[in-house]
């Protein structure tokens, strides 16, 4: 197959996808990272201090640096949560993305404009891409390929056609308006402090948010309940918070993946990645870490079965993840399940937030992704907290 035009193609120019073309590029591969448009997904921007060390981001990309949460309950209740001697790293997405795309592009990918439309196999087995390029007018046109990564988002189109178990995946829709912030001001809005709204009428599933991002604000929600109206959820947020006199800057929605998908290739020569394939973190939403280590270890998967030629290896990236994360994305998944059912509940849950063990647990395992294990009798202490709320909930209900 040395023929091809490509060793890889990744569809989606994303974290995860710039992520993966920029590792395989490194190694000196053929690589075309086809970007559909350049569209700006909604987002916090919130990143973890492991991940800027990790994947070497400079910190002029960073547009805030928060040091505290505050989260807000159903009555009003709000419970601060201080990072303590780190921080939360904030970016904005029009910028970061193009960033990753063209450090991609410095490592030796072939970045184009393009919008993709069908794979498929010939009888040798050579992989055969399909997209409308927006820098010829449209014109449809045709790339061969030994592999390809599909990072095109939680309704992945790479995915629908060659991975059948797609079809069940869960999602959200997320919305967010980013607008020009205003001047500090403690009890409505603080430049250094990210904002979460458990209520059941800003997001009956799921939450709501105002995030720093220096000169601008997110303000968004999340939800997966049908007719559910995010504008609307917005309109009300930023009345509450004082932020609807702002001048709006964009406005963005898209579907959040809330579960792995349980199979990530075809078994041939297809391997999905970030949203794709379903790695945005239960409860929080967080997806960037996640989606850009979930492209790097595609790459590296990726690689191995580009060496070697067996497409047994591809399974290899999702047990490797899920070995990784899955029991973290478990627990979140049971967390959002309990806590975020009803407002009696989230009212519990922000005064859980109030304890300092919990906030603790908390900063360490969002900032460093891993849980301090010697920790045993503050992870004790946090579960029988939890537990004894939960029942406590329950027998009054």
């Amino acid at each position: 197959m040395s023929n091809t035009d490509y060793d890889v193609v990744v569809i989606g120019g994303g974290p995860s996808g710039a992520s993966a073309a920029e590792q395989l590029a490194k190694q000196n591969y053929r690589v075309l990272l086809l970007e559909r448009a350049f569209r700006i997904k909604p987002c916090g921007g919130a990143i973890p201090p492991c991940l800027i060390d990790e994947f070497e981001i400079p910190e002029d990309l960073l547009v805030a640096r928060i040091r505290s949460a505050r989260m807000i309950s159903p009555t009003e209740k709000k419970v601060d949560m201080p990072v303590g001697e780190t921080f939360v790293g904030m970016v904005d997405r029009d910028v970061f993305d193009p960033w990753l795309r063209e450090r991609a592009v410095t490592a030796g990918a072939e970045l184009r404009i393009g919008a993709f439309k069908a794979l498929h196999y010939d009888d040798d087995g050579v992989l055969h891409i399909d997209f409308q390029s927006k820098e010829a007018g449209l014109e449809s046109v045709s790339v061969t390929t030994r592999s390809v990564i599909g990072a095109d988002g939680a309704r992945s189109n790479v995915a629908r056609q060659a991975i059948p178990c797609s079809k069940n995946a869960r999602w959200v829709l997320a919305y967010h308006e980013i607008v020009e912030a205003p001047a500090a001001n403690d009890e409505l809005y603080d430049g250094d402090r990210c904002d979460v709204w458990y209520q059941g009428d800003l997001s009956p599933d799921f939450y709501a948010w105002v995030f720093p991002h220096g000169r601008h604000a997110s303000i968004g929600v999340g939800s997966e309940t049908d007719g559910f109206s995010a504008r609307n959820s917005v309109a009300t947020l930023r009345a509450k918070t004082g932020l609807d006199t702002c001048q709006t800057v964009r406005r963005e929605g898209a579907p959040i993946p809330m579960k792995p998908l349980k199979r990530w290739d075809d078994g041939k020569g297809v391997l999905l990645s970030g949203d794709a394939a379903g790695v945005v973190a239960p409860a929080s939403g967080e997806g960037i870490y996640y989606a850009m280590l979930c492209g790097k270890i595609a790459a590296q998967t990726m690689d191995e079965f580009l060496q070697v030629g067996d497409a047994r290896i591809l399974g290899d990236a999702r047990r490797q993840f899920m070995k990784l994360h899955g029991k973290t994305f478990w627990a979140l998944g049971l967390l959002q399940r309990i806590w975020y059912r009803s407002d009696k509940r989230r009212e519990k849950f922000v005064s859980m937030c109030q304890d300092k063990d919990v906030q603790e647990l908390t900063w360490q395992a969002y900032t460093q992704k891993q849980l301090v294990k010697r920790r045993k009798t503050a992870h004790l202490r946090v579960a029988l907290k939890d537990i004894g709320n939960l029942i406590g909930l329950t027998r009054a209900s």
